[in-house]
């Protein structure tokens, strides 16, 4: 028998465990990219991080505070999605709670010309590309068509079919090349496309065959897959042998593991990973290494498939934590600043809270407009036959 490791058949039978992890879960190994530790000091030069530190010279004190307050705002915005849900007002949230760090990293690094194809969860990287936060909550209101314009922000619609949005990003940064938009060396024009996704979608046949098409086509695109260690209840284990960052090279490009709870590294490492797309050198996988705190929506329970501990393990690493040490120690930001930030958070929560609760029913017509780009004599049938049939109650 070979020395390579051997996938065991998981054990059904076995009673599940309240005891603490056997080992530290939260440990992304010494090949993961880290600038910024769990309690919040820098991370020294490593092995693992030389080669993006560069990408973090420009960083000074105010993108330190401006990181912040995404991650902050971004939190609120979740918290707030979540609380509608429990209201009735809306009909479903995934939450993003622990992954903030990595949205915001990643979608910090991307240019105005950039295009993401996110999920369902990317609320972060929505916020960084400037999509109002309503339109989201509209969405799983289920009062818009998908919540947004995704030329107006380069930021598509959420895909619900997991993975699915892989295959999109391809094909897209595939015209991108088409279009001369690659290695030109305008700094204004070269575009690169990010696809996001979980640890889930790694096991889908749409991303593996996405990432054979980006490899053969050495397409300007970059993998994001934020490993949040759960695809619903299922734990990385029955998931894949060989962490998704090493997939990468079976692929034929390159793969990297960053702590995707510390938004420094995620913002470097991204960033270096889009100029290789924007350059011309293909595409790249980034692993966040990051965590789901809450459940997989506000449909599951998560006490059903983990235990307390594993949670209690992740929360040291808090995202929003380690920054806030880092701004408090080096004194660039006091508790005025952060009461003040704080207070703008609140303000934003009451804004979507009533624009969300005020969000009109749209005319049931409406399902019938932008299904093609030019109007259609069948769709036309259809809609007025449904108005008809609705007037007649009217009638009645």
């Amino acid at each position: 028998m070979s020395d390579d490791v051997v996938a065991q058949a998981p054990d059904d039978t076995a009673p599940a465990t309240h005891e603490p992890p056997a080992r530290d879960i939260t440990d992304g190994g010494p090949e993961m990219v880290q600038f910024l530790d769990s309690d919040g000091r820098r991370v020294g030069e490593t092995e693992a991080n030389r080669a993006y530190a560069s990408y973090l010279e420009d960083v000074d004190a105010d993108t330190l505070r401006s990181l912040y307050r995404d991650l902050l705002l971004v939190r609120r915005v979740d918290s707030e999605g979540h609380a509608l849900q429990r209201q009735g007002e809306l009909g479903l949230w995934p939450s993003l709670l622990g992954q903030e760090a990595a949205q915001v990293g990643a979608g910090r690094a991307m240019r105005p010309q950039d295009y993401a194809f996110p999920g369902y969860r990317e609320h972060g990287v929505a916020w960084c590309k400037g999509v109002d936060p309503v339109n989201l909550l509209g969405m799983f209101r289920g009062v818009n068509h998908g919540g947004w314009d995704s030329n107006e922000n380069n930021f598509h619609l959420y895909t619900i079919v997991i993975g699915n949005q892989m295959l999109h990003a391809t094909g897209y940064a595939m015209g991108v090349q088409r279009d001369g938009a690659v290695g030109s060396g305008d700094p204004d024009k070269d575009t690169a496309v990010m696809a996001f996704t979980g640890d889930g979608g790694t096991a889908q046949g749409d991303y593996n065959e996405a990432l054979v098409f980006a490899a053969v086509a050495h397409a300007p695109v970059v993998f994001f897959v934020q490993n949040n260690h759960w695809a619903i209840s299922e734990p990385n284990e029955r998931q894949f042998v060989i962490p998704p960052y090493q997939r990468a090279r079976g692929f034929g490009f390159p793969g990297v593991r960053v702590d995707g709870n510390d938004v420094l590294a995620t913002l470097a490492v991204t960033r270096q990973a889009l100029e290789r797309a924007r350059s011309g050198q293909g595409p790249t996988l980034i692993e966040a290494f990051t965590y789901r705190m809450g459940a997989h929506t506000t449909s599951d329970d998560p006490t059903k498939y983990r235990i307390a501990a594993e949670v209690d393990a992740w929360k040291a690493k808090d995202p929003l934590d380690r920054l806030r040490k880092l701004l408090v120690a080096e004194g660039l930001a006091d508790e005025e600043w952060f009461t003040e930030l704080d207070a703008e958070a609140d303000e934003l929560a009451a804004r979507i809270r009533t624009a969300c609760q005020q969000m009109p029913n749209p005319p049931h017509e409406d399902m019938f407009e932008d299904v093609y780009v030019d109007p259609h004599p069948l769709v036309e049938r259809e809609r007025d036959e449904f108005v008809a049939y609705h007037a007649s109650f009217e009638e009645a």
